[in-house]
């Protein structure tokens, strides 16, 4: 048998990469574990019953009524359609869809330039990169189209011309998904210069031919302010990025290279393969691939964007190292994408007829909040930044909760600084707050200092939250 005989066809490598992804999703119960998710989808249920998009906080009781930027609105109407139709394991069905949609179309991409194992291993890699970050959140909706957007942008260099006028209403649906599609907008500017070098004659020559780069990326910035924050949601990125405060959410921390996880892997089979191939890589690219690796390096949560973008652009270089050559097949098999839609509708259904039930966890803590009378829910609360969700989904007004752009950098400092604990800041926040309770995290240092502090009696512990009330 030859070497192209023994080849998958290429038209079934995508959509079972999408059907494994999707299957996979559906069955993992751990997207649901981020306590961002409760609030999301709480969000989402009031712009469904009001009809209207929140500019403001409905559930913190140490900022109420402040002014609030629900960039990722959509997504959240999407996650709480989603909910109200089939509870958690619709939430769960919608996760699946988008991770295995982003799947089978980053697979599709790469095998325009690879084939068998090399397009197999290639896109193992780049989606392991996404799986610390596989939870029911926005970032996670909007995947597919970061991957049609990237994809679209190196077809478009690869046939030398500018990008196709329909992305701009990819670029549209992005904005109001999720925040990243500012990184979208930045991708244009190398691909624009690669085609200004790469353009033959003078400079003003070289101008004219990337005019269509420059008028797309021009429509695709006004494609971006069509939302219903415009400029603000523009500038949304810049505001996120300047705060010192996000330092102390885990995922944007550096990455932990302690115990094995996906992207050292990615890392080292990338440094393998392409010194052990001599893979080329164009400047403008290799300049594009060394940000995102010092991006997913200094946050965990860019870990993604390294494994889907870098991957679409290392595949052309690595087919042509390993000598691979692709064979278009003239007639495609018409069974595979009805047969892969009417198996996938088949594995939805059998995740919706099962009922997803919400235990105790480290972002839910149900069994501690239940111990906790009424009547003292009712009055401020210090919790666990991470529970701050599980409280709004219970109608109990958080201290703090997953929005750090909301809160600030002077709020989550005061915050940080009395969980460390620090003694005199703890005693500042909790007269400044008047609080009755607390429920933490059992590995919090302030759960022990809680258990010193005069006039307050530990009311309920497990391994997942410790109870503190005032006497």
């Amino acid at each position: 048998m030859t070497e192209a005989a023994a080849r998958p066809p290429s038209s079934i490598l995508p959509l079972a990469a999408g059907l494994a992804v999707f299957a996979l999703t559906l069955a993992a119960s751990a997207v649901l574990n981020d306590g961002d998710t409760w609030w999301h989808v709480r969000a989402g249920q009031w712009m469904i019953d009001h009809r209207a998009v929140l500019h403001h906080d409905l559930w913190s009781y140490t900022l109420p009524g402040q002014p609030w930027s629900t960039h990722e609105w959509l997504s959240e109407v999407l996650m709480a359609l989603a909910f109200n139709a089939a509870g958690w394991a619709g939430v769960m069905g919608l996760i699946a869809a988008c991770a295995g949609s982003a799947a089978f179309l980053l697979a599709r991409g790469l095998s325009r330039s690879m084939t068998g194992l090399g397009l197999a291993a290639t896109a193992i890699v780049a989606l392991a990169c996404a799986g610390p970050v596989l939870l029911a959140r926005p970032h996670i909706i909007a995947l597919p189209l970061l991957v049609l957007w990237a994809d679209g942008l190196i077809a478009a260099r690869a046939r030398g011309e500018a990008p196709p006028w329909w992305m701009l209403a990819v670029m549209v649906l992005w904005a109001n998904l999720h925040g990243g599609y500012f990184f979208g907008l930045a991708l244009i500017g190398p691909f624009a210069l690669e085609a200004l070098v790469a353009a033959p004659g003078n400079l003003l020559e070289r101008i004219k031919a990337v005019k269509g780069w420059i008028v797309f990326g021009v429509a695709a910035l006004l494609a971006a302010l069509i939302t219903p924050h415009g400029v603000e949601g523009l500038l949304f990125p810049f505001k996120l990025l300047s705060l010192t405060a996000l330092s102390g959410v885990q995922e944007w921390r550096a990455a932990d290279f302690t115990r094995l996880e996906p992207l050292e892997i990615a890392i080292l089979a990338a440094v393998a393969v392409c010194l052990g191939r001599g893979v080329k890589v164009p400047p403008v690219r290799l300049g594009v691939l060394l940000l995102l690796l010092h991006m997913a390096l200094q946050h965990t949560r860019h870990q993604l964007l390294l494994g889907v973008v870098v991957s679409m652009i290392l595949a052309q270089p690595l087919a042509q190292a390993m000598g691979q050559t692709v064979v278009q097949s003239a007639k495609p098999r018409r069974w595979l994408a009805p047969a892969a839609v009417v198996l996938a509708a088949a594995l939805l259904i059998v995740r919706l007829t099962v009922p997803v039930t919400r235990g105790d966890g480290p972002v839910a803590p149900v069994a501690a909040l239940a111990s906790v009378p009424d009547a003292v829910r009712a009055t401020p609360v210090l919790n666990e930044y991470g529970m701050g969700g599980y409280l709004i989904w219970q109608g109990v007004k958080p201290f703090v909760d997953g929005r750090t752009d909301f809160y600030g950098d002077d709020f989550m400092a005061r915050y940080y600084a009395a969980t460390a604990p620090d003694k005199a800041a703890l005693d500042a926040l909790l007269a400044r707050w008047k609080v009755r309770w607390t429920i933490l995290s059992p590995g919090n240092p302030l759960a022990a200092m809680m258990d010193q502090r005069p006039g307050w009696r530990r009311s309920y512990a497990d391994r997942f939250a410790v109870v503190h009330i005032l006497e």
